[in-house]
């Protein structure tokens, strides 16, 4: 007779999240920076985001004392929220220990803000979000990938167009400070975590 073991609930802390749409066509564009957070995240702390689980890909890590699930959810940008209710119910997380990172077309490449707890202002991967787990009370991270070029620009496609080479460079040193605030926002230290890193 084969035994078979469930992981034990409550074995993660913090699920952080990184938004974005699978796949290689919308890998460098606008709306995936999310994804890019999680991918130089896992680089940081060398773990992989590579289990599929949740309908989302998953890693594991440990910053700090805070042990972390990781997750790129799997589900595209509009359906976010799916993903994380089925982990936050999986391992009784509470919607203020998830922390959300996605990409902010109200700011300019290369900024960036932490919000404890907010509206979606906007961005559908977080409405679903807040209305998958009920609560607009969790910390997020927007990451600046500027404004249309014009009004008449379809959002759409401003947000799955790529970033240039200079953009990406602005991109790279605010996903890297995004990272450096996690560990802050991850013990509570959110008024330093905004008075350093929020530009």
């Amino acid at each position: 007779m084969i035994l078979k073991f469930k992981e034990k609930s409550g074995a993660f802390e913090y699920l952080i999240a990184g938004l974005g749409n699978p796949g290689k066509r919308y890998e460098f564009t606008r709306h995936n920076a999310g994804f890019l957070f999680v991918d130089i995240l896992s680089e940081n702390y060398n773990f992989k985001v590579n289990r599929l689980k949740f309908h989302a890909l998953t890693g594991e890590t440990r910053i700090g004392s805070h042990r972390c699930l990781v997750m790129k959810p799997n589900t595209m940008m509009n359906a976010s929220g799916v993903a994380i209710k089925a982990a936050c119910d999986f391992y009784k997380i509470p919607p203020e220990n998830v922390i959300v990172v996605f990409d902010d077309i109200s700011l300019d490449v290369g900024k960036m803000r932490i919000r404890r707890h907010g509206s979606a202002g906007g961005h559908n991967g977080v409405k679903s979000i807040i209305a998958c787990l009920g609560s607009e009370n969790f910390p997020r991270i927007k990451l600046g990938v500027g404004q249309k070029p014009n009004p008449d620009f379809d959002l759409a496609d401003w947000v799955l167009s790529n970033f240039t080479d200079a953009e990406g460079k602005k991109l790279r040193a605010a996903v890297d400070n995004a990272c450096e605030a996690i560990p802050y926002i991850l013990d509570g230290n959110f008024e330093a975590a905004m008075s350093k890193f929020n530009s």
